[in-house]
């Protein structure tokens, strides 16, 4: 039941974060401002494209998806090195996101006064760090 439960939540973030980056990278512009790391004079570090809004969207598809399949509330063949090990490197992925590169991005950067590391500190990196524990809390309930 728990597994369940964490599971439905983290396949519907993912879904949610997915949907996003779909209309980012067919060119929407809500909250794409903010979900990208500025420097000190507020000019963008980053300029994703369509290729990689794409490929980030599909990322996190496949996650969702992923997570279902691992709490069996969809069957799908997966080859056993990804049955075995995929939850750890989902964690892995999450929790040092979270980290961050210690520059602009996770609760350790420096550059934190612009409005992606206020929001970044508030939402992005909190958000991150729970999905990169609960991941691993499925990978230890197996």
């Amino acid at each position: 039941m728990l597994t369940t439960l964490i599971g439905l939540l983290l396949f519907f973030t993912f879904s949610f974060l997915s949907v996003i980056h779909f209309y980012w990278g067919l060119g929407g512009k809500w909250g794409a401002n903010a979900a990208i790391p500025t420097n000190a004079n507020k000019e963008k570090v980053m300029n994703p494209r369509l290729f990689e809004c794409f490929v980030v969207a599909f990322g996190l598809l496949g996650f969702g998806l992923f997570i279902l399949v691992k709490t069996k509330i969809l069957s799908f063949y997966l080859p056993n090195w990804l049955m075995k090990y995929g939850l750890w490197v989902l964690s892995t992925i999450f929790i040092l996101r979270a980290i961050g590169e210690f520059k602009y991005v996770g609760f350790f950067k420096k550059i934190r006064s612009t409005h992606f590391g206020q929001l970044d500190t508030k939402y992005y990196s909190p958000l991150c760090l729970a999905i990169g524990l609960l991941v691993m809390v499925l990978a230890l309930m197996r």
